[in-house]
């Protein structure tokens, strides 16, 4: 049994998260994270709302609601929506909570004892109009690097290039709209990453299994030239620097991207606290984090979309590494390109694209997490269509899947009853079922083992399919007539086929598995692991005699008229805004 920390992206507070947020961190995340549990190791699973920056107070803003109020209430709807749609974190935390005000004031101390951070007085944006600075997202312009018109002031959305307020064409503010601005000057604390990217360099070339993706994104900023950021903000809302600390600073928050990946480390010690209780709680934090206590067998996978790479490769591992502490770093990151909309971007505002409350809306969330992952973004941006998502259900999950278990189980009940066949020995046929079955299976969990979903849902469905094929040459409808005993052997080897199916699907479809797995009532699934001994161990004990309970259709196909009225309801508006 080995020891696997994930974490995946920390969604932003501001609203219900799209299928794009969901499919490209959070959700194979949890696959990921299941497979593992299933396969019997054990897994801690991190997740926590971003609660800090600009988004939380436009957020905020725009509902007219006080800022920490506006943040319970998102993240409840975020926890709520997340366990609907099946994502089973063993702690869905905030970074608003304490331990996160405690750890990021911690690792900015040791930073600056270590010689790592330096206080600077820079140029700041001032809107006359709100007699406020304004920080990151407050500016909007046009890019100076793609001309993109919305650009935001630490990040274009549309080219990716991180940016400061400062560098926008014709910045005006996001709160008022006013281009009645100045720029004015203000201290800050800065990360000396200049100062650490050979070291960061060193680390990410020890990182030769990461996805193309990530990589390339990595060296592109290392070769840029990975310049010092400043983290700190003239905000309101987010963990104050401590006076003490950094007296320069006083009155200033730590910037939502130097707290935000801490919040997994807090997100951590917010599941240890809920968990335990004084030295409990702090030995079970520090084996998951701390190496010399524990962490240094702990393999740790982070889940993300490329825009969180530079971050996530660069500039959280300067604020570890930097701290001169033993923290466990990130061993394997899994980015994902863009899930789109017909190819264009999901917009809250113009009613464009599926958000997690409409989807659920339509249809389980099983249908939703296999059409996401059987079409991840791995290689490239994809975009969503109804008609793929029609055929992910009804050729994939009713079609396929649903389709096996139904006529195995109706074959069953109305030939055999509620139980488990008897028949005779196993035939040439069936030692050819469980080669394949056994090989389908090693393909699936191949594929899974090194985070590569599609390949995984691929083999998947090739496995459920082998279900099918068998039917098909054995044909137990026909056989029941002439040969019962021959009939008991095909219907008893393909409830032990569903019973795998019922383990081997349990990490994309899980509510779905779980009615199967209910199915062969003196099995049970905790009794099997997802790995190379399924097979043997299903047919060692669904047995002949056995208990069998008909689950019921898994699956219900999708009509094309409902396509049709979904493409129109979320087509959004003619306008161009965001």
């Amino acid at each position: 049994m080995a020891r696997h920390l994930i974490t995946s992206a920390l969604p932003y507070i501001n609203g219900v998260k799209h299928l794009g947020n969901l499919v490209g961190s959070m959700l194979p995340a949890d696959v990921y994270a299941r497979y593992l549990r299933a396969a019997g190791h054990e897994v801690l699973a991190i997740c926590a709302t971003d609660e800090h920056g600009t988004p939380a107070e436009l957020g905020a803003h725009a509902e007219g609601m006080d800022v920490a109020e506006y943040c319970t209430r998102h993240h409840e709807t975020q926890r709520q929506l997340g366990e609907r749609f099946g994502l089973s974190w063993d702690h869905f935390g905030r970074t608003s909570a304490p331990q996160n005000h405690y750890l990021t004031a911690h690792f900015a101390r040791k930073l600056k004892e270590q010689g790592f951070t330096e206080v600077r007085t820079t140029t700041q944006v001032y809107s006359i109009a709100d007699g406020r600075f304004l920080p990151d997202r407050y500016v909007v312009g046009t890019c100076p690097n793609c001309d993109y018109e919305r650009a935001r002031g630490d990040q274009c959305e549309n080219c990716g290039k991180q940016l400061e307020p400062t560098q926008l064409i014709r910045p005006r503010s996001a709160l008022s709209g006013s281009e009645a601005i100045e720029q004015r000057d203000s201290a800050h604390v800065f990360l000396l990453q200049s100062v650490l990217a050979e070291r960061i360099r060193e680390w990410v070339d020890t990182k030769d299994h990461w996805p193309q993706l990530t990589r390339s994104i990595a060296y592109k900023w290392l070769d840029e030239g990975l310049e010092d950021r400043g983290i700190t903000r003239d905000l309101a809302w987010g963990i104050p620097v401590d006076p003490d600390d950094f007296p320069e600073a006083a009155g200033k928050v730590w910037y939502v991207w130097f707290d935000a990946p801490i919040g997994y480390l807090a997100a951590t010690r917010e599941w240890a606290d809920a968990n335990h209780s004084g030295d409990a709680a702090e030995a079970a934090f520090d084996r998951w984090w701390r190496l010399e206590r524990g962490a240094d067998d702990v393999t740790y996978t982070q889940f993300m979309g490329k825009d969180n790479v530079p971050f996530h490769t660069l500039s959280f591992p300067a604020t570890i590494i930097g701290s001169g502490e033993d923290w466990k770093l990130v061993d394997r990151l899994k980015s994902f390109n863009w899930l789109t909309y017909y190819g264009g971007k999901f917009s809250t505002s113009e009613g464009r694209g599926v958000f997690m409350s409409d989807a659920l809306e339509l249809a389980p969330a099983d249908c939703w997490r296999w059409y996401l992952m059987a079409n991840a973004p791995e290689s490239d941006d994809a975009s969503f269509t109804w008609d793929l998502f029609g055929d992910a259900v009804n050729k994939d999950l009713v079609g396929t899947f649903g389709n096996f278990v139904n006529r195995t189980a109706t074959q069953v009940t109305r030939h055999f009853g509620d139980e488990v066949p008897s028949g005779g020995e196993d035939e040439s046929v069936e030692d050819e079922l469980w080669a394949r079955v056994g090989a389908r299976l090693r393909d699936y969990t191949d594929a899974l083992d090194e985070l590569q979903f599609r390949r995984a849902a691929a083999a998947l469905r090739a496995l459920w399919a082998e279900g099918n094929i068998y039917l098909e040459e054995r044909e137990p409808w026909r056989t029941v007539k002439v040969d019962r005993e021959r009939t008991a052997t095909t219907l008893r080897t393909a409830l032990q086929v569903a019973c795998i199916h019922s383990v081997a699907s349990s990490p994309f479809v899980p509510e779905a598995a779980a009615r199967l797995a209910a199915a062969f009532p003196q099995a049970g699934p905790d009794k099997f692991a997802l790995d190379a001994s399924l097979v043997g161990a299903v047919r060692a004990s669904v047995s002949s005699g056995d208990s069998f309970v008909a689950p019921g259709l898994l699956f219900d196909k999708i009509p094309a008229e409902d396509l049709a009225v979904w493409s129109d309801r979320f087509s959004g508006s003619e306008s161009t805004g965001e």
